[in-house]
């Protein structure tokens, strides 16, 4: 028994907000700025009161549409988020509810931050592999806006919000051909939200902080490492796959994770600079567009990998 991903799907709220929107909204900043030390140009912020719930919601939408699945038939739902509606119930138990999937189906959360969409497809995969469940919908879905704070230009502006979803289905022919998780929690300290809700306040800080110089380093370096040992546990070059497709992350993080695997720029799917850093949901938007418009085709080998807080990373390899 194998897993194959049969659709894709995403969702980004509202319209385009550019450096120059976010400049005008009072942000120090300015499209120079942050197109020279980032590479992005706009992103989504989704209005007061979107949740991650709605969003993803949307992207599994369609996907299911894009398989041929209807969301009676999913029996397993996860859910990477960072930012969900609730402290508690999940957000997969609310996506099973308004999406109207089976009741009494496995649903939950997964909190891996940027790398929570590579956790999930991986935690999907040995489920299907292991014959309990047949259709699963893997989702990464962010408001990120929510935890900012707007008045750190060197956070504030790479961030935005969205959702994308896959259908995993069990399969005779191998989809996912490798895969591998990894996390240091001892790098905890370089990029985190250190607060928490106690007694009804909150306690600490509750904006997202960020070792901008130390996150570049750090996933430039296990990016690369964990593109590699995900080929080759499936015997592939790393210069042969068809789509390297990275945590959305920063352009230039992209770039050099590209140069050390000897991946061509021209295979790197690249949407930062359109939507930002958007955490879980920056893999499945980026696969979901490149599938959507033509690049990715049956056959082809994409390889997607994620770098996030905790630290946490992660790659698959997969047949598409």
């Amino acid at each position: 028994m194998y897993a194959r991903v049969t659709g894709t799907g995403s969702c980004l709220p509202g319209k385009p907000v550019s450096n120059d929107d976010l400049a005008a909204r009072g942000v120090d900043t300015s499209d120079e700025w942050i197109v020279s030390r980032t590479g992005i140009r706009s992103r989504f912020l989704a209005t007061p009161g979107t949740t991650s719930s709605e969003l993803g919601l949307v992207a599994a939408q369609h996907a299911l549409e894009m398989a041929g699945v209807a969301a009676s038939d999913i029996d397993l739902i996860i859910v990477a988020t960072s930012t969900p509606d609730f402290i508690f119930p999940s957000t997969a138990c609310l996506i099973q509810n308004k999406l109207g999937s089976r009741k009494g189906a496995a649903a939950f959360d997964v909190q891996a931050v940027c790398s929570g969409f590579v956790y999930a497809l991986g935690i999907a995969e040995k489920f299907i592999r292991s014959g309990s469940h047949s259709k699963a919908l893997v989702i990464g879905a962010e408001v990120f806006s929510r935890i900012l704070d707007w008045n750190d230009r060197g956070t504030c502006v790479l961030f935005g919000d969205g959702a994308g979803a896959v259908v995993l289905e069990a399969a005779d022919n191998p989809g996912i051909l490798a895969s591998a998780l990894h996390a240091d929690g001892s790098q905890n300290g370089i990029l985190n939200v250190p607060g928490q809700v106690c007694g009804g306040q909150v306690t600490g800080d509750p904006f997202l902080r960020m070792d901008g110089q130390a996150v570049f380093k750090f996933a430039v370096r296990v990016l690369s490492e964990v593109a590699a040992e995900v080929c080759q546990e499936a015997g592939v070059e790393t210069n042969t796959v068809d789509w390297l497709i990275p945590h959305q992350a920063n352009i230039r993080i992209l770039d050099a994770t590209a140069k050390k695997l000897g991946v061509d720029r021209s295979k790197v799917i690249v949407t930062v600079d359109r939507h930002g850093n958007t955490s879980a949901a920056s893999v499945p938007l980026a696969l979901d567009e490149a599938v959507r418009d033509g690049r990715i085709r049956r056959g082809q080998k994409v390889l997607l990998e994620g770098v996030g807080g905790g630290f946490t990373w992660g790659a698959t390899l997969l047949e598409f």
